[in-house]
């Protein structure tokens, strides 16, 4: 079995979901409210570990409310949260609205997760052992830098998701194998809002890119190779579906899959997730996966 590693954050999702998302100085009227324990990273988590790896998380929750809801979420998706630290203080949260289109919208409160500035004790050790470590932006640089020099020194895969989007120095890219923004993201890295023009861009830093383009599917590209698109689906919710993507196509680049194989299986996956609400709710186990893989492969043959 593959052993995914996941530095980054943990957050309770305080979600509302509105027919459309209110303009500023606008109130709107909810149909409904779900507290979903979420964060990209743990996010990512819990989606390796529905894809069938072996997952280890790394981060923090706080001594609050949230903080034992988190980590038992984890563990009951079947995360190791031996290296997930309780610090004093509130825990991350993100307050999302999703509109009836399946958009969103996050503010992020760090909470716990702006503690993770370093790798402590036993972290590396852990990154070590792993076949690819999964990093965003939810956490401080300091740490994720830290994250992506370890596994370089291992000879450890890293996938970073540069979400919430920021001006990155080239230290933490050039430890990097395989970035995946969303277009927006891409745009912001680059200065260029074409996601192809983007993605290509994006070659002279890291050697492989997917940006993901919401309704519009993905674009996968890499050094010296041909694009490649991933298909559009419905959303019922976006919330977690690049989570989803990245978690589920690290475990199969983990299994030796050839990549355009495992886009499609990862495609697979968030092509799923979005027809659930929810972040870590919508994420599909590896049954699941697989049987509208096949049934995906029935329908084009």
């Amino acid at each position: 079995m593959t052993h995914i590693a996941v530095l980054g954050s943990t957050n309770m999702d305080l979600v509302a979901y509105v027919a459309k998302a209110p303009q500023r100085g606008e109130t709107v009227t909810g149909r409904e409210f779900r507290t979903i324990p979420g964060g990209k990273g743990a996010g990512q988590a819990v989606a390796a570990a529905h894809a069938g790896s072996d997952v280890s998380m790394i981060g923090a929750v706080g001594a609050d409310a949230f903080g034992s809801p988190l980590r038992t979420t984890l563990d009951h998706s079947g995360v190791d949260t031996d290296h997930l630290r309780t610090t004093e203080g509130p825990s991350g949260t993100a307050h999302i609205v999703v509109d009836d289109e399946g958009g969103n919208a996050i503010v992020v409160v760090p909470g716990a997760n702006a503690t993770v500035d370093h790798l402590a004790p036993g972290d590396e050790a852990l990154i070590a052992g792993a076949d690819a470590l999964l990093l965003q932006l939810e956490i401080p640089l300091a740490a994720v830098l830290a994250g992506a020099e370890a596994a370089r020194r291992h000879g450890v895969r890293t996938v970073l998701t540069p979400s919430p989007v920021q001006s990155l120095p080239p230290e933490p890219l050039a430890s990097i194998d395989l970035l995946v923004p969303n277009e927006h993201e891409a745009a912001a890295l680059t200065g260029v809002t074409d996601p192809r023009e983007a993605a290509t861009a994006l070659l002279d830093q890291v050697p492989e890119v997917v940006v993901a383009l919401g309704a519009a599917g993905s674009l996968y590209a890499a050094r010296g190779a041909e694009p490649l698109a991933v298909p559009r689906v419905t959303a019922v919710d976006s919330t977690g579906a690049g989570d989803t993507f990245v978690g589920t196509l690290a475990v199969a680049l983990a299994e030796g899959r050839p990549m355009r194989a495992a886009l499609a299986w990862a495609s697979t996956a968030a092509s799923m997730s979005v027809q659930r609400p929810g972040a870590s709710s919508s994420m599909p186990y590896r049954s699941e996966i697989d049987a509208q893989a096949a049934s995906n492969t029935r329908h084009t043959s």
